[in-house]
């Protein structure tokens, strides 16, 4: 039986190789599945498409993810087609509108919206979908921290503020653009992100 490689001795020069923690052209492959969930939705959605979309071949993603539920949850959560960056404009009302306003323009613009619809229809079909979705909302949520952070730091919220706020206000400013776009089919406009942002915050900010 073969010994397990030792680590190079101290003043040799040689480092140790570092693990690979993605395959070589994971963006290519993350847009290729979002993109083929857009075109073909969930059922249509295979890893021998997203191989052939994205060049590569099929063995290298079945190393990585054994399921098209597990490969799709790791575009959701590591994919940049539905991302936008993280806001500071000085006040929590303004960091809120911010990020409202990237939700609508994910859910208006016909590429993003096609992909965000697909996948929230894919949910509802898959359990492991389902549980990646899970991450990739965790990952967005840790992600828009900092945004809760600023407005403590500046005064805005108590510091006794419940750390689950920044969820609910999410969920409400989200939701509500969900709603608004796929339901009621009514305009994303600056009016409704001030407008919903102002009712959200209503009785969390401190009051003199």
């Amino acid at each position: 039986m073969n010994a397990e490689p030792h680590p190079p001795a101290a003043g040799t020069g040689l480092a140790p190789k570092k693990r690979i923690s993605a395959p070589r052209k994971s963006q290519e492959i993350f847009d290729a599945t979002l993109d083929l969930l857009r075109d073909k939705g969930y059922e249509g959605l295979t890893v021998e498409g997203v191989a052939e979309r994205a060049g590569v071949n099929k063995t290298t993603l079945y190393r990585w993810w054994p399921s098209k539920g597990a490969l799709l949850g790791a575009a959701l959560v590591n994919g940049t087609q539905l991302g936008f960056p993280l806001p500071d404009t000085g006040s929590l009302q303004g960091d809120l509108e911010a990020v409202l306003g990237s939700v609508v323009s994910l859910l208006t613009a016909p590429a993003a919206s096609g992909i965000a619809i697909a996948a929230l229809g894919a949910i509802t079909q898959s359990p492991e979908l389902a549980a990646h979705a899970r991450s990739f909302f965790a990952d967005r949520l840790a992600k828009e921290q900092p945004i809760l952070d600023r407005a403590i730091a500046r005064g805005e919220l108590s510091p006794a503020t419940d750390p689950a706020l920044l969820m609910h206000l999410m969920d409400m400013l989200a939701g509500a653009a969900w709603l608004r776009v796929a339901f009621r089919q009514l305009p994303l406009d600056k009016e409704f992100v001030a407008r919903t942002v102002r009712t959200a915050l209503h009785g969390a900010l401190v009051r003199p």
